[in-house]
């Protein structure tokens, strides 16, 4: 098992040292001009017509402060609506609105708890007369059933 393993990962170095020396190749190539005249005279006139354009920022050497390219000039929006005046609010006194409180406001609010109290004793005490009643109806029914029965 061991030797299958070892073999292995030879197998997996020398192929992985392989795809390295392809890829320095390629490198190497994409480095090397193809004519080296052709390139020199190439560069050389690219040093010498380097234009450079400077949008945002300002360039301390005097020959690149000539490429300094002006800011673009926006157009000019106009809102229509910062055009219009903007509408004048009534303004009310806030001591006019002021709505004073009833003249039994204390007496509510001392007496509250008594008259929750009574409303719930309400409620109950309606509940059981509607029972009562309807009771009292069955009641009423049946016995003009069993008299109309007879």
């Amino acid at each position: 098992m061991s030797t299958e393993e070892e073999n292995s990962v030879e197998a997996a170095a020398v192929a992985r040292r392989e795809r390295l020396r392809a890829l320095r190749e390629a490198q190497q190539l994409l480095q090397t001009p193809d004519d080296d005249n052709n390139n020199n005279n190439n560069s050389n006139e690219d040093e010498n017509d380097v234009q450079m354009k400077f949008r945002n920022y300002l360039p301390h050497d005097k020959q690149l402060q000539e490429g300094k390219v002006a800011p673009p000039a926006l157009p000019k929006f106009e809102d229509p609506i910062a055009g219009l005046p903007p509408p004048e609010e009534k303004k009310e006194d806030p001591f006019l609105n002021i709505v004073p409180k009833k003249p039994n406001w204390d007496l509510r609010r001392d007496v509250q708890k008594k008259l929750d109290k009574l409303e719930k004793r309400t409620m109950k005490a309606l509940t059981q007369i509607m029972e009562e009643e309807q009771k009292k109806r069955k009641m009423a029914e049946e016995e003009d059933a069993e008299n109309g029965e007879d």
